[in-house]
C-alpha cells in the first residue's frame, strides 16, 4: 500500500511533469464505490498510485467529503442525488466500478452506471483480487473488465479515455 509520503511524492511528480510540459494532462476518473467497502476503494487508489508514469484526478465522492443532501425521506432525494453525482462525473474520462457482488445490491451504483451511460462515459469494471463472483450488472455495462492488477487497470484506463 502507498504511504502518505509516497503518495505525496507521486503527486508532486505529476505536478512537475505538468509544469514542464512533459504531460498535457492526467486522467480524470470517477471511481464508483460503496462506503461500506471503502477498503477496496483505498486499495484501488493504491494500485493507481503505484504506476509512476500515470497521473490522475479522482472525481469520486469520498467519505470525508460527502455530497450534502437532506434526509432520504425528502421529496426529490433521488433526483437531487442523481444531479450531484452527474455534476461529479461530468469531468471524468473514465468511470471505474469495482465489480464486487455488493455492487449488484447497490442503488447508488445502479444510478452511477445509468449516469455514465447517459453521459457517454466509458465504464471500466475492476474485479477485486481473489473474488469468485462479480456483479453481472456491472460487467454487462462495462466497456472493459480487468482483474485487480495495477498495470492492467492503468492500461485499460489509457485505452478507454476520451481526450476532449
Amino acid at each position: 500500500m502507498c504511504t502518505d509520503t509516497i503518495r505525496k511524492t507521486l503527486l508532486e511528480s505529476c505536478q512537475e511533469k505538468e509544469n514542464i510540459g512533459a504531460i498535457k494532462m492526467g486522467y480524470n476518473l470517477f471511481i464508483s464505490h460503496s462506503w461500506s467497502h471503502s477498503d477496496k476503494y483505498t486499495g484501488l487508489i493504491d494500485l493507481l498510485d503505484e504506476q509512476i508514469r500515470f497521473c490522475y484526478k479522482d472525481y469520486s465522492v469520498p467519505r470525508t467529503d460527502p455530497l450534502f443532501i437532506q434526509a432520504k425521506t425528502d421529496i426529490g432525494y433521488k433526483r437531487v442525488l442523481k444531479q450531484k453525482i452527474r455534476d461529479q462525473m461530468r469531468y471524468a474520462s473514465v468511470v471505474i466500478i469495482l465489480a464486487g457482488v455488493y455492487a449488484s445490491y447497490s442503488d447508488s451504483i445502479d444510478m452511477e452506471i445509468e449516469i455514465a451511460l447517459e453521459l457517454g462515459k466509458p465504464i471500466l469494471a475492476v474485479e477485486y483480487w481473489g473474488s469468485e463472483r462479480s456483479s453481472t450488472r456491472v460487467i454487462s455495462n462495462a466497456d472493459d473488465v480487468v482483474k485487480w492488477n495495477s498495470k492492467s487497470i492503468v492500461t485499460a484506463i489509457r485505452a478507454l479515455a476520451k481526450w476532449e
